[in-house]
């Protein structure tokens, strides 16, 4: 072998060494449990339910050591959770927020337009509690974390 074909092929391991360490750091980065919730009620008591297991697992995997990362995902009905002049559960969910970062309050815009329609105002006019993220659908945000991986709980 020459040295440019040794070069080349010095280049060509180095660059798959580099590309393998970076796959592993990225799967090493990835919490070890993904877990999506879903609340499609109004149901204060259901809302409570999903909290309270959100606090169970985070409980629980602080116990293990092992990482996880949790999205709830409010739509339909649901979205009166995240609904800053509604929720019956804001407070809770701040605290959880707080204590537990990596907890993902998911608002669906669709549930937001619809409820504004039906109140006669723009979705604007909705407040929306800090601590949720803006997913356009909500079913579809729960179905591609599914292809993704994460585990599915209805409460």
């Amino acid at each position: 072998m020459d040295r440019r074909s040794l070069l080349r092929a010095g280049g060509a391991a180095g660059l798959l060494l580099a590309l393998t360490a970076s796959a592993l750091r990225a799967e090493e980065a990835k919490p070890l449990h993904r877990i999506a919730l879903q609340v499609s009620s109004a149901d204060p008591a259901l809302m409570n339910l999903a909290l309270t297991n959100i606090v169970n697992i985070a409980k629980h995997y602080a116990g293990t050591g092992d990482s996880v990362a949790i999205d709830l995902t409010a739509f339909g009905p649901g979205y009166a959770m995240v609904r800053a002049d509604t929720s019956p559960v804001r407070a809770r969910i701040a605290e959880i927020r707080q204590r537990y970062p990596f907890v993902r309050f998911s608002a669906c815009q669709n549930a937001r337009r619809a409820m504004a329609e039906a109140e006669g105002k723009t979705p604007d006019a909705i407040p929306q509690i800090a601590e949720a993220d803006d997913v356009p659908a909500g079913v579809v945000h729960l179905s591609e974390l599914q292809e993704q991986g994460w585990s599915y709980l209805r409460p």
